[in-house]
């Protein structure tokens, strides 16, 4: 039998809105402290999710002092769409648009 995951994604979307370094540092702070779970940070909100590199590990670390911080240490938009999106196959842009 497999063992359940235990790692979570964190993501901010939609713009920005004051408060969230604060409930992105408790995430981490929670799930790392009482569960002792992996956290994963989404950069860019939903856009984050498609495109590489934009998805990494968060530790107490990255979410120390940013509090005072204004913004999201995540980034954000209310931009994206993730049913429609571009890729690069064989140097060429291609966009898929996947909403039908």
């Amino acid at each position: 039998m497999e063992s359940p995951i235990h790692s979570i994604g964190v993501l901010t979307g939609g713009g920005d809105a004051p408060g969230l370094n604060a409930v992105i540092r408790a995430v981490v702070k929670t799930a790392k402290n009482e569960y002792g779970w992996e956290v994963l940070g989404i950069e860019d909100g939903f856009e984050g999710l498609i495109h590489p590199g934009k998805v990494h590990p968060l530790d107490q670390e990255d979410v120390r002092g940013i509090l005072p911080r204004g913004g999201t240490i995540l980034g954000t938009t209310n931009r994206g769409d993730p049913f429609r999106y571009e890729v690069e196959v064989d140097g060429k842009i291609e966009t898929y648009d996947l909403s039908n």
